[in-house]
């Protein structure tokens, strides 16, 4: 369970400079990712320990695939608006029908002559509980970061410091919504906690199993210091709220100044910060951006400096000597 003492005062979102991350910006959105499409193959992946027998493992089965088929069904009578007068016995009919197909599918696989060794029953059940438990975690995730100076995290996420990081405050309302990632341990779940919490409905196993599939990673990613954000998949408003911009170490001069002028008339303003070098160390340094300077560069006109120079006399500057003229092949 997640320490909120401990919990930062600002998350941040590296991100290279997109389509997809001015929106972001401009429209104060996140991206609620699928967890298999995290760099890392066994983040949200856990294994199941089958540390309950078989008569306990039938039932929870079955009400894995009840509850997974209603779901669906559900789902697509909402989509296509129907309202029928038995819609919720058609549904739960349908459910029980399928989840006594896959059980009793089930049971005939462990009647292979060729599984040998324990109880194939068990093993067959466990195999396709642990498929069902991956099937019903459907939310998504927005991965984000204790700080905005970790080298490998802008090599890694942020275009190889060619782009910028997106810091937020967390307010009071969205606390329960931001959980921290834990490191270390196993991938292994245990098939009585499942059971608690699909059958008996209980409420600490079920937080237990959520940080298990969402929150669990191998001890070497500890230095991205990972918080999620667990919501419903897609390109959402954020919950937390967007506080500064820090662009990265190679961070080209005209994305910085078009996201600051994008973002110049926003109702909450926000702070700018650029990523430097330290001399010293290979350690990384957050500073306030000079907004002031960019002002004076851009946006510049490549024809202000030929037509400045329009009503001057060059053949009168070059004999007083003060225009240098180099000889040409």
């Amino acid at each position: 369970m997640v320490n909120h003492d401990r919990r930062p005062n600002r998350v941040y979102k590296y991100r290279p400079f997109n389509n997809l991350t001015v929106d972001q910006l401009i429209s104060d959105h996140l991206f609620f990712a699928a967890p298999s499409t995290f760099n890392d193959p066994l983040d949200s992946r856990p294994k199941l320990r089958t540390d309950i027998g078989s008569a306990e493992l039938e039932p929870l089965l079955h009400a894995l695939v009840r509850e997974r088929v209603a779901k669906q069904m559900s789902a697509a009578a909402q989509t296509i608006k129907y309202k029928g007068p038995r819609t919720q016995d058609h549904i739960a009919n349908r459910s029980r029908r399928e989840a006594d197909r896959v059980v009793d599918e089930v049971r005939y696989q462990a009647e292979n002559p060729d599984l040998q060794g324990g109880d194939a029953f068990q093993y067959l059940l466990g195999s396709e509980i642990e498929r069902e438990l991956l099937a019903r975690y459907d939310k998504g995730v927005v991965s984000l970061a204790e700080r905005a100076d970790c080298p490998l995290m802008w090599s890694h996420y942020g275009d190889q410091h060619r782009g910028l990081c997106v810091g937020y405050s967390i307010p009071d309302d969205s606390v329960e919504q931001l959980r921290r990632v834990e490191y270390g341990g196993g991938r292994l779940i245990a098939a009585s906690q499942v059971a608690a919490m699909v059958l008996d409905r209980d409420a600490a196993a079920a937080r237990a199993v959520d940080d298990a599939v969402l929150l669990r990673k191998a001890r070497e990613w500890r230095y991205e210091r990972e918080w999620r954000l667990i919501g419903p998949r897609g390109l959402r408003d954020t919950p937390l709220e967007f506080e500064e911009v820090v662009f990265g170490l190679r961070c080209d001069t005209a994305v910085v100044y078009s996201v600051v002028r994008a973002l110049s008339d926003r109702h909450r303003p926000v702070a700018f910060f650029e990523i430097n070098e330290r001399f010293d160390s290979f350690k990384l340094v957050k500073s306030k951006l000079d907004t002031g300077e960019m002002n004076v560069r851009y946006p510049r006109r490549s024809r202000d400096i030929r037509e400045a120079f329009a009503d001057l006399d060059i053949e009168a500057l070059v004999a007083d000597g003060a225009v240098l003229v180099e000889s040409q092949a």
